[in-house]
């Protein structure tokens, strides 16, 4: 079975209606990125970086996958499936896909702010609990914070995605303008002898020592032609 590998961006989410955080009118115009995306703006203000946050998981769950997330899914009839997205919503997930890496982290959770990473404390949200409040603790007596990577942090999934995308046959770019690093350092790592899809309907500078199959579409529109190609 061949191995696909999707690198998702903003672009897949923002058909299901969530807010972009880098296009015109999006957050970051709303929200300085220092503020409320990086660990320096939650050490100085938690209480406002929790809110941002949920705001963003309350806007999530009153989303839904669209087209081109569940096409994705449907993919694993045929292949062997791995997204690596950069958003930290949860919409893949809900489409159905069995094998998914959040780089950036998940909205749906909340961590220790001394141990972020340690699986024993992070705990799931829910659409009937779906806030995190200014004194919430952590089983280690640290504040719970959004599990999210954020600026000046690193990237814990990043070694994982590599090896995933060092075995692709196929390589799949959808709604991402791949000037997010590292994720978009996962170009080097694609097999000379894989294809390569870029789904988006805007112009994307792309490496030019290799062939890559530009579909200018959305993408739901883009991964509905590229469904043909490939099922």
């Amino acid at each position: 079975m061949k191995k696909i590998v999707v690198l998702s961006g903003a672009g897949i989410s923002a058909e299901s209606g969530i807010s972009t955080f880098r296009d015109a009118g999006g957050l970051w115009d709303k929200y300085p990125v220092q503020q409320v995306a990086s660990i320096d703006g939650y050490n100085k203000n938690p209480a406002l970086v929790i809110d941002f946050y949920n705001q963003r998981r309350k806007e999530l769950f009153h989303v839904t996958p669209n087209a081109a997330h569940q096409i994705v899914h449907e993919l694993e009839e045929k292949y062997e499936v791995t997204v690596v997205t950069q958003n930290i919503d949860n919409l893949h997930e809900r489409a159905g896909s069995s094998k998914i890496i959040h780089l950036h982290g998940e909205l749906t959770k909340i961590c220790s702010s001394k141990s972020p990473y340690n699986p024993r404390f992070i705990k799931q949200l829910t659409p009937n609990s779906p806030e995190l409040k200014v004194g919430d603790l952590a089983p280690d007596g640290s504040q719970y914070r959004p599990f999210i990577v954020w600026f000046g942090e690193a990237v814990p999934q990043m070694d994982r995605a590599i090896e995933e995308t060092k075995e692709a046959a196929i390589f799949i770019i959808i709604g991402t303008s791949l000037n997010v690093y590292p994720a978009a350092s996962l170009l080097h790592y694609i097999p000379q002898t894989a294809s390569v899809y870029l789904i988006d309907p805007k112009e994307v500078n792309m490496p030019s020592d290799r062939t890559i199959q530009f579909i200018q579409k959305s993408a739901t529109e883009g991964m509905k032609a590229l469904k043909k190609i490939l099922l």
